[in-house]
């Protein structure tokens, strides 16, 4: 059985490269995820995360954790 890869996109309320220094380690901790990065400049201050097996629940309530909201963004 082939894993898929899937590209998840949420929005957050990450707004500073500190906020990120503080969940990078949650992200990068997940075998799973293979690549993510933040685009602080859109309104919505996207994370796009990509990962095989990953559900965007486990994502959203990764960096709740953290103290931050995100939300899946349907496409």
């Amino acid at each position: 059985m082939k894993n898929t890869m899937d590209i998840l996109v949420f929005t957050t309320n990450i707004e500073k490269p500190e906020h990120i220094n503080q969940v990078k380690p949650l992200l990068t901790a997940v075998p799973a995820i293979t690549g993510w990065n933040f685009d602080l400049e859109d309104c919505d201050n996207i994370l796009r995360v990509e990962a095989s097996n990953v559900s965007p629940r486990y994502i959203e309530l990764l960096l709740q954790t953290a103290g931050y909201h995100c939300r899946e963004l349907e496409y």
